[in-house]
């Protein structure tokens, strides 16, 4: 029976983090083990910035959005003697397992601690939803209600004025945000990295519309394909529509979690510790078909990414027509 299990969350933060931190330290307590939380994610293994947590902890960070005990890119910890102090530093301290909570880079981290002697598994903690071997992760459904109520609101006074405003939306190489936004939202064009749209055509579809009638147009674009302000003076130039450009950025990355993303996050939590009691590590937790699974990290990363074609085709044609 192992007596000791820490937690650290890497990579960027999401809503929901806070909530399977709790979670850990809480089953943890529940089965006689010390929980120890890791600031700033691996880096905080190097530096010893390990300390232990207790019930008061756990209980009074549910609702909060980021990560409380912090978060850092590190990528030193690519290096194995690097991974080695952080290795002999648990020893040290007597953790014999690890809860990482993250997206794959944080994965990779946490199968190789495993190699070395300390079993871990990985949570899917990203806004991005970009880990394939989970449906959703953790963070997605508070970052995809930004996203929506955000749209929602700007076309509030576009519709007041005729006009059109591209929308840009973080993913990070994955369009789901982009995606779902556009289909709970109705934005008549969207492009991501999956399904991608040259500005000319961008520019042809609005034109389109304006000839339409069409009183507003939202322009839903994912992060790093375009100059969102110049797209949107392609667009102006091209439609006759007053366009705008709105970077909605870091606020999709805050805020308190919803109740599904911390339904799943104190859930998986829950599943992590149970895994760890039985002596397992180098294991991802993600949710398949409702359900959630414990994999072979591994393997997790080499899954191949599903295929929305059909998904993003429909969801264009209908928001499209005139």
């Amino acid at each position: 029976m192992i007596k000791k299990i820490g937690v650290l969350t890497s990579g960027g933060d999401a809503p929901g983090m806070n909530a399977a931190i709790s979670a850990v330290v809480k089953s943890a307590i529940s089965k006689g083990i010390e929980p120890y939380v890791v600031r700033e994610g691996y880096k905080g293994l190097i530096n010893k910035w390990i300390e232990k947590v207790d019930l008061s902890f756990a209980s009074d960070i549910i609702a909060r959005g980021g990560t409380v005990i912090g978060s850092a890119r590190f990528p030193e910890f690519k290096e194995e003697s690097v991974r080695k102090v952080a290795v002999e530093n648990l020893k040290e301290m007597g953790i014999e397992a690890l809860v990482v909570i993250g997206g794959d880079g944080s994965y990779q981290g946490a199968e190789k601690l495993t190699n070395l002697g300390i079993n871990c598994i990985g949570l899917p903690g990203t806004i991005d939803n970009d880990i394939v071997s989970s449906d959703y992760t953790i963070g997605f459904d508070t970052a995809l209600n930004t996203v929506v109520r955000s749209i929602d609101q700007i076309r509030d006074t576009m519709q007041s004025h005729s006009r059109c405003c591209v929308v840009e939306i973080m993913g990070n190489g994955c369009g789901d945000l982009t995606l779902y936004g556009s289909i709970a939202t109705g934005a008549e064009v969207f492009s991501t990295k999956e399904s991608f749209l040259t500005e000319d055509q961008i520019c042809e579809q609005v034109t389109m519309l304006a000839k339409a009638g069409r009183r507003s147009v939202i322009v839903a674009v994912a992060e790093q394909l375009y100059d969102s302000h110049a797209l949107a003076k392609k667009i102006e130039k091209a439609s006759g529509y007053v366009t705008r450009a709105t970077v909605l950025g870091h606020i999709q990355r805050g805020g308190s979690p919803t109740a599904m993303d911390r339904y799943l996050a104190i859930n998986a939590g829950i599943f992590a510790v149970e895994k760890l009691v039985e002596g397992k590590g180098g294991l991802y937790i993600g949710m398949s078909e409702n359900k959630l699974v414990a994999r072979d990290i591994n393997s997790t990363l080499n899954m191949p990414k599903p295929d929305k074609t059909e998904e993003y085709e429909k969801t264009k044609k209908i928001n499209l027509s005139i």
